[in-house]
């Protein structure tokens, strides 16, 4: 290997990780996840949906997802905390008519009692209470969740010993906290899939991104863990982790 070349591609990775939006375009094709998941989460909604319900899109991203569902946007909200999203969504959602709103506090919602019908949350922050107070009688809760336990083999190659960010995001916690909302729990999956990367750029750009799980990760830091990657990809392809998700389908009593 020619460690200055790596380092110097690696380097390369780290400078540019950054998104618009939640696009991992860049590494299309260097990696591959979530594409075995044994439910459809835009499937799943669609099930409930209909035109007439007042909708809202909490952690949207950049809207990507919700534009794809094609709700009435008169019917449409949505929330945001990222600040780069955050512009991202005041230029593409509200123009479109969509009732956009800044909100990094899953626990402070900035919207009115019983405003919603159907709320659908993918990969965002959650308070089963604060979703309770936000929906109408016999509203819907939908989401996809990240658990605690994802890329840990991941994590632990480069940053061995590194802290579980989300503790309670655990399908047994979260169940429970649902039920005592007030919600009727209609369909609950959990599942571990494997996530894999065909070469350390790509994972270096990740790693850099997914920040909450990689604290404090960079190529200087890490440097000879990404030569053990190298090694490793050199013997079998790919390095391999496990992705933790959830799904939680749940409708308020009352």
């Amino acid at each position: 290997m020619d460690e200055k070349a790596l380092r110097k591609e690696w380097e390369a990775e780290e400078k540019i990780a950054h998104i618009h939006g939640w696009d991992f375009s860049h590494i299309h094709g260097r990696y591959e996840e979530e594409d075995d998941l044994p439910w459809d989460y835009k499937a799943i909604i669609d099930q409930y949906r209909r035109d007439d319900m007042k909708l809202l899109d909490y952690d949207t991203g950049g809207g990507e997802f919700l534009l794809s569902l094609k709700h009435p946007y008169e019917n449409t909200a949505a929330t945001e905390g990222y600040p780069p999203n955050v512009e991202l969504c005041r230029e593409t959602l509200l123009p479109l008519g969509i009732d956009f709103k800044a909100s990094n506090d899953p626990s402070d919602i900035p919207y009115d009692d019983g405003t919603f019908d159907l709320m659908i949350n993918r990969h965002g922050s959650l308070d089963a209470k604060e979703i309770a107070r936000i929906l109408k009688p016999q509203g819907l809760f939908i989401t996809q969740q990240v658990g605690a336990r994802n890329d840990r083999e991941l994590v632990e190659m480069v940053l061995p010993g590194a802290p579980i960010p989300f503790l309670e995001a655990e399908l047994s916690v979260q169940r429970e906290k649902f039920a005592e909302a007030g919600f009727e729990l209609m369909r609950t999956e959990e599942v571990f899939r494997p996530i894999r990367f065909f070469d350390v750029g790509a994972f270096v750009w990740f790693a850099r991104i997914i920040e909450w799980e990689f604290p404090d990760f960079s190529v200087n830091k890490c440097f000879d863990r990404l030569l053990d990657m190298q090694r490793l990809i050199g013997q079998r392809g790919a390095i391999e982790g496990t992705i933790h998700r959830f799904l939680i389908v749940a409708r308020k009593k009352g």
